[in-house]
């Protein structure tokens, strides 16, 4: 048998009989996917981790608390020997070779009728591994692999073009906080897989490079004081490019729902009748904080936080912010997109009651390698941004979680 290879298959065992000798740790990281193929599982042991017996117990598989008896392969299509009974493992791998059962072995490879491949999944598509030389098997070199060509599908570095007629759609892809590597796997997935690629100045701009050469980037930056697009023309430009039959991607910094206007182009692409995807992503009014070692909540600092916009101030008439009462919170105070605001910001808070020693921390283009924190208070503050010369995008935090930490000022 060492002399030729395995044949590859896949085994449909829905409603089929599968007999488990041992309800042991091999037993136990084989069982769920035996169940998730529909399979009609027997499991023969006297015993059995507390994981599999909660299988049974959910009525997953059916549990006869004995010992391998001859003739319990009889009505298999297939066998998992996993006792720590070798005679028992030899005398089932008989039985089985006798009924042309397929047979694993967990004791001894050599001497089954078939191996598991190590496998892994990823959007409907089921990757399988196997060394078909018996002489140059090595499972965690097999298991390495498939971890490879999983994550490579996941995160979009593999690419396999999809060959059938899509439907036109627009996915609005929440690029994270800045820094390439905080995507999420499905929003990295569906770059990798577009054909135009809408994207905002504060997405993770480092991705764009990766992408093929046939790709459309389009540049959606709203640069402020500076040249932008209009929304109106991003709406246009969603909905032409997806109304050609082709995989557009909308690419957001941080969350596409957080100050990032997304339901304003869902919308858009709702009424123009254009499917659209939501993919949430990593907000940066949590995830800066986080990497400059803030946390906006800390037991016995801070029991809630609050996220604002500071892109108009206080005094302005088109605020919707009652800056009154979040000087009366204790909590955090996370503002966004309020660098040139903040001096007015400042002055409101301490005006309506909160201490001119409030911690303040402006973590400016967090979580990228030109990432940099500035503290002060909400004293200073004005003067400590012009000083420092703090510019956007910069993520401010204001409350004591500013002091907490091996980067704290308490």
């Amino acid at each position: 048998m060492a002399e030729h290879p395995a044949y590859p298959v896949g085994l449909r065992l829905t409603g089929r009989r599968v007999v488990v000798l041992g309800g042991g740790q091999v037993a136990q990281r084989r069982l769920p996917a035996l169940i998730a193929a529909g399979a009609d599982v027997r499991l023969v042991s006297p015993d059995a981790t507390p994981s599999v017996e909660a299988m049974a117990d959910a009525g997953e598989i059916t549990w006869e608390r004995r010992p391998y008896a001859e003739g319990d392969l009889a009505d298999a299509w297939y066998a998992l020997i996993a006792t720590s009974d070798t005679e028992a493992n030899t005398a089932a791998s008989a039985e089985a070779e006798r009924h042309r059962v397929w047979c694993v072995r967990s004791d001894d490879a050599d001497r089954a009728t078939a191996w598991t491949p190590a496998t892994g999944h990823s959007e409907g598509v089921t990757v399988a591994v196997l060394t078909t030389d018996a002489r140059h098997r090595d499972p965690r070199h097999t298991a390495a692999i498939r971890d490879a060509v999983v994550e490579g599908l996941r995160d979009g570095t593999l690419v396999a073009p999809h060959r059938r007629t899509r439907t036109p759609g627009v996915a609005l892809v929440g690029g994270g906080p800045g820094d390439p590597d905080l995507i999420t796997v499905r929003g990295r997935r569906l770059l990798a897989e577009a054909d135009v690629v809408i994207a905002d100045r504060l997405g993770p701009r480092d991705l764009l490079a990766e992408l093929p050469p046939h790709v459309e980037v389009i540049d959606a930056a709203k640069i402020p004081y500076g040249r932008f697009m209009a929304q109106e023309a991003i709406n246009n430009a969603l909905i032409e490019h997806a109304k050609q039959g082709k995989a557009v991607v909308r690419l957001k910094g941080g969350d596409p729902f957080v100050f990032g206007r997304g339901m304003e182009e869902a919308q858009a692409l709702a009424e123009a009748g254009i499917p659209c995807t939501v993919v949430p992503g990593i907000s940066s009014s949590i995830s800066v904080p986080g990497a400059a070692g803030i946390p906006v909540t800390h037991r016995g600092v801070a029991h809630e936080f609050t996220v604002v916009s500071g892109h108009v101030a206080p005094d302005d008439e088109r605020s919707l912010v009652d800056w009154p009462s979040l000087a009366k919170l204790t909590g955090t105070l996370v503002i966004l997109m309020g660098v040139d605001k903040i001096g007015r910001i400042a002055e409101t808070l301490v005006a309506h009651g909160r201490s001119p020693e409030t911690p303040v921390a402006l973590v400016q283009e967090g979580t990228t390698a030109a990432q940099r924190r500035v503290d002060a208070t909400l004293g200073t503050v004005a003067e400590t941004v012009v000083a420092r010369e703090v510019r956007p995008p910069a993520v401010i935090v204001v409350g004591d979680v500013v002091g907490v930490g091996p980067h704290g000022t308490a």
